[in-house]
């Protein structure tokens, strides 16, 4: 007789078209730091399902606005206005702040850079894309296209034209009259936890100037408050430098986990949007809404960002003594440890312990992307099971 998780996979692998390659769980419930698989088993949540559980698995007040929300008015399109969506925006630019002005929702971070790359070439009339080598942007083919990790943008027969992925260090050097964009995601989370150096970024972000291109700012992962502050631009050490991105695009936490992206512009880029140039049927939905501004109410009046810095040091502190961690990368809960051993072995091994964590495009690279609210009895928890590896 099979196991219930054997009957899922079963189901599953017959009917779903190949996607990842899957943890062998099959997820059925959620509280906070934890989920629980179809036999009742609590593990400690260190993925956050991709860096998407930004307030933890089913933060009650995210519940209750998805709940009222869906009695009230589950879908209208963005031909008529609605509260829920006023009010998301609203937030949604309080805690962007300044030089951003105004937003536009998608459903998915691959849509949102989609938008980005689109208006960039309108806006410029130029066609030229540049982008990081080990960057990733998305599975869709403008996105894809800019992806600078070789086994995904392989799949693409015929790239989008006018797309160059370049080293981090060349980039500079590359942008002309020709270029529209360089869009840069500022830790390479898939690609190993890769944080683009600052004087790299002041020299990207200078030329970018000098040649009238813009400059877009990947946070699918970085944003939403997970390395500390709201957008990783809001950084003090990337502020300082006076690197501003004109786009940003957000997704993963925006909505603790429905699907829902943003992409932001300054005013600069706002005033030369019309009517028309964007549009999504389903992108700034009431119910996705609803479940952003609950979420950016939560980031907000619990101090998650606070708490990601803090918990964040806290864990990258105590990960340096682990023998078996060679290198600790990223900034807040967007945590990297390069390792003396293959990831793989060790996810395993943590799965084992109950502790669920993800590897990344480098296999000596084991990535943690908990939700926001993870606590240090948590996170030694994680010290504990590697350091008896």
């Amino acid at each position: 007789m099979l196991s219930l998780l054997k009957e899922i996979k079963v189901l599953e692998d017959a009917y779903q078209l190949p996607t990842y390659a899957k943890i062998p769980l099959s997820i059925e419930r959620g509280s906070d730091c934890h989920v629980y698989d179809v036999e009742g088993n609590a593990y400690l949540d260190l993925y956050g399902g991709h860096a998407v559980i930004s307030t933890g698995h089913c933060h009650p007040r995210v519940v209750q606005a998805i709940r009222e929300q869906a009695e009230r008015l589950i879908f209208y399109s963005n031909a008529v206005y609605n509260g829920a969506r006023a009010q998301a925006l609203q937030l949604l630019l309080k805690m962007a702040a300044p030089p951003f002005v105004q937003a536009f929702f998608a459903n998915s971070g691959s849509e949102a850079n989609e938008n980005a790359i689109k208006l960039a070439r309108a806006l410029t009339r130029r066609r030229e894309i540049i982008s990081l080598i080990h960057s990733f942007h998305g599975r869709t083919y403008g996105s894809l296209s800019s992806t600078g990790i070789a086994k995904y943008s392989s799949y693409l027969n015929t790239p989008v034209p006018a797309h160059r992925v370049l080293p981090a260090s060349e980039a500079a050097a590359a942008i002309s009259t020709d270029t529209a964009a360089v869009m840069i995601e500022p830790i390479q989370s898939l690609g190993g936890m890769r944080e683009i150096p600052l004087d790299t970024l002041r020299e990207i972000s200078s030329a970018a100037r000098r040649s009238s291109a813009l400059l877009i700012f990947d946070e699918v992962q970085t944003g939403i408050s997970r390395t500390g502050t709201f957008l990783y631009s809001q950084q003090p050490d990337i502020r300082s430098s006076g690197v501003q991105p004109d786009i940003t695009t957000l997704a993963k936490g925006i909505a603790s986990g429905l699907p829902a992206s943003a992409l932001l512009v300054t005013g600069e880029v706002a005033r030369q949007v019309k009517s028309g140039d964007l549009g999504a049927t389903f992108g700034g939905g009431p119910l996705a809404c609803a479940a952003i501004r609950a979420t950016l109410q939560v980031i907000e009046e619990e101090k998650l960002g606070e708490n990601a810095a803090a918990t964040g040091r806290y864990l990258r502190e105590k990960l340096r003594s682990v023998p078996m961690v060679r290198e600790v990368l990223g900034r807040g809960l967007l945590i990297g440890m390069r390792l003396d051993r293959k990831a793989k072995e060790v996810q395993e091994h943590l799965l084992s312990r109950r502790i669920i964590v993800g590897t990344s495009d480098d296999a000596e690279v084991l990535r943690l992307m908990p939700p926001l609210t993870l606590r240090r009895e948590a996170a030694d928890l994680l010290i504990d099971a590697m350091s008896h590896l």
